[in-house]
């Protein structure tokens, strides 16, 4: 089953494998994606659905070191080059457009641009920077509601500049500590105005965003990545967060939306999501449910088979496998990772893995 076509929607995909969003730092010049950035994507089309790596819709959100962005014609032009490489192969993509809040530090951001975060607290720990090495992460202004306002709006319009780069739709990365976690999870979100102070204020963020890009390209063309019980980049499981998440996947159900994917951070050592967690949840979402975390060929062809997913995202195993699922097909072997190119910014470890003769 996981070789077979699938159809998303109205997206019709060749297989039921994802490719999972996934860093890698190449947008060297001013954020903007580039040629080597589409030989490396194009490399991966034999994927059902290639889902990019996180890629800011605003100049506030660009935390990490070269990562790419969605909000001015240059990057619309370059991201052009990505997904008609892509497409040339008979692939489909989507970009993920994920926002870093807190998760930022001042020397990655733009000139006049700057971290904001639900609430003033500092995220703890580090991150690179190009500039100045390794940073305690910038301490943030809180957003007003004027900035809420705004930062939904740029979601708005990254998803339009999105369609005008020819992608097949978007996913709206509500996982892994960043800015729309940060309202969702109740670690970090102690508001207490219309968006935090309870289960339903602090979803309000995302069903806002959601509403406004689904309204903007059709819902038809929006995905969704959640992380329920993820502690990175210092969220961690609440008090209520299952029902939280229930209360959230039942007020998205109805929207139509491309899918719900699930992420779970247990193979790299964080707590599971719990298994009964992700029955309710595709359970509860009418549509196409992806699960990701630690798949190899084997568990994605028993999920499928079983009924916990309609699809199943690979992370790690693409970025040195560029034909991963050429090799999975034929139970070829697979090559390790080089963690060290992991987030440098050539060719080197990017474009450069081999594939079968």
């Amino acid at each position: 089953m996981l070789f077979e076509n699938y159809t998303a929607r109205n997206l019709p995909l060749q297989n039921r494998i994802v490719m999972s969003p996934m860093t890698r730092s190449r947008a060297v010049q001013d954020n903007t994606p580039n040629a080597l950035m589409a030989q490396y994507y194009a490399q991966r089309a034999s994927a059902g659905l290639i889902v990019t790596e996180g890629t800011s819709p605003s100049p506030n959100g660009l935390g990490y070191a070269r990562i790419p962005g969605l909000f001015n014609q240059a990057q619309i032009d370059g991201w052009k080059l990505v997904t008609s490489a892509v497409h040339a192969k008979g692939g489909k993509i989507v970009v993920q457009l994920m926002h870093t809040g807190r998760v930022s530090h001042v020397s990655n951001l733009p000139q006049g641009a700057e971290v904001l975060s639900p609430t003033a607290e500092v995220c703890p720990g580090e991150m690179y920077s190009d500039s100045l090495g390794m940073q305690a992460h910038s301490a943030p202004r809180v957003m007003t509601q004027a900035d809420i306002e705004h930062a939904i709006g740029e979601f708005k319009q990254a998803s339009l500049n999105a369609i005008a780069a020819g992608f097949d739709g978007v996913e709206i990365h509500a996982a892994n500590g960043y800015l729309i976690e940060q309202f969702l999870n109740a670690n970090v979100n102690t508001r207490t105005d219309a968006y935090g102070g309870s289960a339903a204020a602090r979803n309000k963020f995302t069903l806002d965003i959601l509403k406004s890009v689904s309204h903007a390209i059709g819902a038809d063309k929006v995905g969704i990545r959640i992380s329920p019980h993820g502690a990175f980049n210092n969220t961690g499981a609440f008090e209520g967060v299952d029902q939280q998440y229930l209360d959230l996947v039942k007020e998205i159900s109805n929207m139509g939306l491309l899918y719900l994917h699930v992420l779970d951070h247990s193979a790299m050592g964080a707590p599971a999501v719990p298994v009964e967690l992700k029955q309710q949840l595709k359970s509860l979402f009418k549509g196409p449910f992806i699960l990701a975390g630690g798949y190899e060929r084997a568990s994605a062809e028993k999920a499928i088979s079983d009924g916990q997913a309609d699809l199943i995202g690979f992370g790690r195993p693409f970025i040195s496998n560029p034909d991963l699922v050429q090799r999975m097909k034929t139970n070829a072997a697979l090559t390790a990772p080089d963690m060290s190119t992991f987030y440098t910014a050539d060719a080197k470890g990017y474009t450069d893995y081999p594939e079968l003769a």
